[in-house]
């Protein structure tokens, strides 16, 4: 098994990044029923105003290859397109466990 999380920064005023945060997480929480690989996904919007990352994701597929299949699938492509003109940084760890 892999767990594939990612983390973003986001850019644009505080009501404009929460709004994109939440299009973003309801968009990923459908993706399990889209994407066979992928196994589970669990989204949260980060509430510390003394961290700069937005939101954080945490994706189990079977294999590394999976990730690759769950990244390229359209329905992953358009969730992530939800993120265009706010994207500001992104961080990713994969790894087995």
């Amino acid at each position: 098994m892999v767990k594939h999380i990612v983390t973003f920064k986001l850019s644009g005023t505080e009501e404009e990044k929460l709004a994109v945060a939440k299009n973003f997480k309801a968009a990923l929480e459908d993706l399990p029923r889209e994407i066979e690989v992928l196994q589970s996904i669990e989204v949260g919007i980060n509430q510390n105003p003394n961290e700069c990352w937005n939101v954080v994701l945490t994706a189990i597929v079977p294999t590394m290859a999976d990730v690759d299949v769950y990244a390229k699938h359209p329905a992953h492509i358009a969730a992530a397109s939800l993120l265009n003109g706010h994207k500001e940084m992104r961080a990713c760890v994969d790894y087995e466990f």
